[in-house]
Order: C-alpha cells, then structure tokens, then sequence
C-alpha cells in the first residue's frame, strides 16, 4: 500500500527543503539515464521515492516517530510512558497492536495521518511541537498483515526507535531483516533497550555494551543506544527530551528522505556495476552514461560516489558495447 496523495490546497514546500528536492531530481535524472541498465522495479522505487521527497513537505510538519521492534519488547508501554497517557493499548496477550497507533500532539496532523494511512489516533492536550508517536505491530509478528504493515510505515516516517529487550536483542531476525540495511540511515535512528529493571546494573553494563557491539557488526557504529525502562521510568525522560528536541528542530524529515535518496543511489551505483570480463577494452561512455554519473554523484552528494559511479558506468559502456 502506498501513500495517499496530498489535497492540492496542501502548503508550499519549506525553502530548506530545497538541496533534498535538488538530490532527489537528481537521483530522478539518474535511474532515466541508466533506464537501459536498471531494473525497472529499481526505477520504479526511484520514482515512488520522488514523489514522497514532494508530497511530504505539502503536508503537515508534524515529526513522526515510529517505535518498532518485537513482541514483549514493550513499546506500548513505551509510548504511554513517554506520553504520559494510556493512549497505547497494554495487554499480557499478544500481539497487543494488531494495527497502528497514532498519538499526536499539536493540531492539524489529519492530513498527515491520511497519508501514512494511519486510522487509529489519540490526540494530546500537552503543548509542544508537533509530534506523532506511532506504536507499530511487533515485526516478527506471526501475522502477515503486521509484518507489512511495519515495512510500509517505517519507509514513510521520519525517525525510527528500534525497541528491544534484554532477552532477544541480538536476535538475527531484527538485525539481519532491519537494522543492517539502516546504515545510510543512522542520523534518523535509535535503539533502545527497554526493561532495565530486569537486570542488575552489573547485568544492564554488559548487555549494553553487547548490544553496542552487535550493532557496530551491522556498520551502525553512530547510532544512540539507550536503556529505559517503561514501568519504573529509568531513562524515559532522556529518551523523550531527544524526541522532543527532533520535533523541535523540524529537520527529521530532510534528513529522513536524504539518507533514503543518498542509499538508494548507492544501489543503484551496485546495479551499474557489471562483473570484469577478460576482452573488455576501454571505450568513452555514451551521453546516458555521463549523465547518469554525473546526476549520481549529485543525489549522493559524495565526491568518492561520483568517482566510482564514473568507473561503474565505463564498465557498463564496454560491456553494452562489446
């Protein structure tokens, strides 16, 4: 399922919005020149993602935040602790989000919620800027429908809080489905180890710098790594004082759909790259083939892409060409 498209009276694009609109043209530019080389479904998630940079910032500028993670991770009871509300349904059966929830703060976030399709919602009364917290079904949820669920909404919102547990957080279902593929992603994501009450302080040293490492091993050496606990409140309100500073900076959404532009063309840079063949002899690049280097090297923003885009596509050139 796709995102909803914006009203047409929706507002006008932020002026900071600008560099991101140039890259994702950009990127645009490049999978049209390399439409001879490319996957279509690559083309076609090039296009998708187009056409979110564009109808994203037509729409509220609420921060969204998503809590994803596993069953008995306890991301309800996150949510409600960092809320201050039992907007969050908490329940001993599982799973207990069957669909998403959406607890907002600030007015004039309908628009927005239309376009993640989100249905259920809680409005705050508490001041602040504006702000969507959205409780995800668990990711490794034996339903289908919540599995996907998870998948569409993580690619839509602006910054994501990966919840864990002491007992399953190396577990390779979340690092090898999820998190290693969030390396471009880093500025927009948090881990978060929740129940620290279960362990002693001894015990929750260890599992922290373990779970430290694990992600280091998946390249997400940056990425902030809490631990709270939302029945006694450990760590709940450094983790809220950092989503409310992102809510307050309004940037989460650039830096969001940049990464998701700077990573798509890092894929698209590995398709242009064919296996070396012994006959291959140096010949100059078709005009696609210079365009498309040189409109990679713009969505990627990363001079060292650009060079190696360049050689990926004299590659690509010989071998069309024999």
């Amino acid at each position: 399922m796709t995102a909803a498209t914006p009203a047409p009276d929706a507002p006008t694009p932020r002026s900071d919005v600008l560099p991101l609109t140039h890259r994702s043209t950009a990127l645009r530019d490049a999978l049209d020149a390399g439409r001879h080389v490319l996957p279509p479904a690559l083309r076609a998630r090039g296009d998708q993602l187009a056409d979110q940079v564009r109808d994203r910032f037509r729409l509220p500028d609420h921060t969204v935040v998503a809590l994803a993670g596993p069953t008995g991770a306890g991301k309800s009871s996150l949510v409600n602790a960092l809320t201050g509300s039992d907007a969050a349904l908490v329940d001993v059966t599982r799973p207990t989000t069957r669909e998403t929830v959406a607890v907002v703060r600030g007015d004039g976030a309908a628009p927005l919620l239309d376009w993640l399709d989100v249905r259920r919602r809680h409005q705050l009364d508490t001041a602040g800027p504006g702000l969507v917290l959205l409780d995800l079904p668990d990711h490794d949820s034996v339903e289908i429908g919540h599995r996907l669920e998870v998948e569409r909404l993580v690619g839509l919102v602006d910054l994501v809080i990966w919840v864990l547990d002491p007992q399953k957080y190396a577990d390779a279902t979340v690092h090898e489905h999820h998190l290693r593929h969030l390396t471009d992603h880093q500025d927009v994501l948090t881990v978060v180890l929740n129940q620290a009450d279960r362990l002693t302080p001894t015990e929750l040293r260890a599992c922290t710098t373990d779970l430290t490492t694990v992600l280091a091993h998946d390249g997400l050496d940056r990425v902030p790594v809490l631990a709270v606990s939302a029945r006694t409140g450990e760590g709940v309100d450094a983790l809220r004082e950092a989503v409310d500073a992102a809510a307050a900076r309004r940037t989460a959404a650039i830096d969001r759909l940049t990464a998701d532009v700077v990573s798509l063309a890092h894929e698209v840079l590995q398709h242009c790259e064919p296996p070396p063949t012994r006959d291959a002899t140096p010949r100059n690049g078709t005009h696609d083939d210079r365009h498309l280097v040189t409109a990679l090297g713009d969505a990627a923003g990363v001079p060292l892409v650009q060079r190696a885009a360049h050689d990926a596509s004299a590659r690509a050139a010989r071998r069309r060409t024999g």
